[in-house]
């Protein structure tokens, strides 16, 4: 059996074409880029927030912005400064996986998160029960 190393190389490719040429890519995360930093949150397809997270905090035609109500936000905050939520897809055009990116402590009031009923897990039913067996059980006398 012969191995082949061809699935190992990426031909210089480390981004997504996001479906356009290299001009109107990078015209796209730059108009992303600046809707981020004008509205604190916007909403787009998975794909082209995943890729513009890395590029969040060099946009250079909002640096007042930038240096005036969000640095001091983030000045003592290590870490990642944005946060994305993955939201339904789009049932009307092409069921494109979508997300919301928003930089962290924005005034927007907070986005709500669906929970999954959690009580109705098989492994929480069985602790119910348990449970109430405890109850229902008499205490052990000491003799």
């Amino acid at each position: 059996m012969r191995l082949s190393v061809v699935a190992a190389i990426s031909h210089g490719r480390v981004y997504r074409r996001l479906g356009l040429g290299p001009e109107s890519r990078i015209h796209l995360l730059r108009n992303l880029l600046t809707g981020l930093v004008r509205h604190e949150r916007i909403e787009a397809p998975w794909a082209r927030v995943d890729e513009m997270r890395g590029y969040a905090e060099r946009e250079k035609d909002l640096i007042p912005k930038l240096f005036q109500t969000l640095a001091p936000r983030f000045s003592n905050q290590t870490g990642d400064y944005t946060r994305m939520f993955q939201i339904p897809n789009r049932e009307n055009l092409d069921r494109a996986k979508m997300a919301v990116i928003e930089y962290k402590g924005n005034p927007l009031p907070p986005l709500v998160l669906p929970r999954r009923d959690n009580n109705r897990t098989l492994l929480n039913q069985l602790l119910v029960g348990l449970r109430q067996d405890l109850e229902q059980r008499p205490p052990a006398s000491t003799a």
